[in-house]
C-alpha cells in the first residue's frame, strides 16, 4: 500500500536560520508516529510544512503521492498547539463551524466523542479548562474525514487527568486507516500508544525506529532514548 506521506530533501530556511534540514521521511497507513523533540526542534515547522501552511524553501511533501497544497486540504486534519476555536463560541458552535466549514466533518462521531470527552454542548469555549479546551480541539480534528491527522503538542500544559483522557480519545477513535502524526516533548506519558518515533534535534532528523525495535534492539523505552538523544 502506499506511504500517506512522503517528505523528500526538505528544507525549510527563515532569513539566516536553517529551521530544517534536509527532511527524508515516509509515513505508511495505519500508523501512530511520534515526533519528537525539545521546543524549538522544527517539529511544527515540519506539520505546518505537511498541513499545507507554509512553504518548503526545497524539497517535496506529498500527501497520498499528492504535492502539498489545495488538493491535499481535505486529506490532512491539522490541530496546531494554539485553539483554532474563539473565546465567544459555545460548544456545540464550535462543532457547527467544523461541520460547515469541511465537507468531511463527521457530526455524529464529533458528538460522540463529546460525550466520551465529557464535554457539554452550552458551555463557553472561555469557561473551559486548558484540558477541557484540549479535548474540544481534538474532537474537532479528529472527526474530520482524512487520511493524515496531525497533533501538534495535544497533551502540553494539561494535567494527567486530561492526558490520559485525550490519549484513550485517540486509541478509541482514530481511524485506522489512516495515518496519525503527533509532536510532543512530553514523552513518558504518551509512548504507549506510538507505533515508531521520529528524533527531531535542531532541524535534523536524528533517529527513526520502530516502538519495539527500541525496546528489543537498545533495550530501552521511548523516553529513556528521548533523554538520551537530548541531553545536554
Amino acid at each position: 500500500m502506499s506511504n500517506i506521506l512522503e517528505l523528500n530533501q526538505v528544507n525549510k530556511i527563515y532569513g539566516n536560520k536553517k529551521a530544517l534540514s534536509n527532511i527524508t521521511l515516509d509515513i505508511a497507513p495505519g500508523r501512530i508516529v511520534g515526533l519528537l523533540g525539545s521546543n524549538g526542534s522544527g517539529k511544527s515547522t515540519l506539520m505546518k510544512l505537511v498541513a499545507g501552511l507554509l512553504h518548503p524553501s526545497s524539497g517535496t511533501i506529498q500527501v497520498t503521492g499528492k504535492p502539498v497544497g489545495l488538493e491535499t486540504k481535505s486529506l490532512v486534519s491539522f490541530m496546531p498547539d494554539r485553539p483554532l476555536t474563539e473565546n465567544w463560541m459555545k460548544v456545540r458552535d464550535a462543532i457547527a463551524y467544523y461541520r460547515d466549514f469541511y465537507a468531511d466533518f463527521d457530526e455524529e462521531k464529533a458528538r460522540e466523542m463529546l460525550d466520551f470527552m465529557n464535554l457539554v454542548e452550552s458551555d463557553r469555549v472561555r469557561h473551559l479548562s486548558k484540558g477541557m479546551n484540549e479535548r474540544l480541539q481534538l474532537t474537532l480534528a479528529l472527526s474530520r474525514k482524512a487520511r493524515l491527522y496531525l497533533l501538534d503538542e495535544p497533551i502540553g500544559g494539561v494535567d494527567p487527568v486530561a492526558r490520559g483522557k485525550i490519549l484513550d480519545a485517540i486509541v478509541r477513535f482514530y481511524d485506522e486507516d489512516s495515518s496519525l502524526v503527533i509532536s510532543t516533548h512530553l514523552v513518558n506519558d504518551i509512548e504507549r500508544i506510538f507505533d515508531e518515533v521520529v528524533f527531531i534535534r535542531e532541524g535534523e532528523l536524528v533517529m527513526r525506529e520502530e516502538v519495539e525495535t527500541l525496546r528489543l534492539k537498545y533495550g530501552k523505552s521511548v523516553d529513556e532514548m528521548f533523554k538520551e538523544v537530548y541531553a545536554e
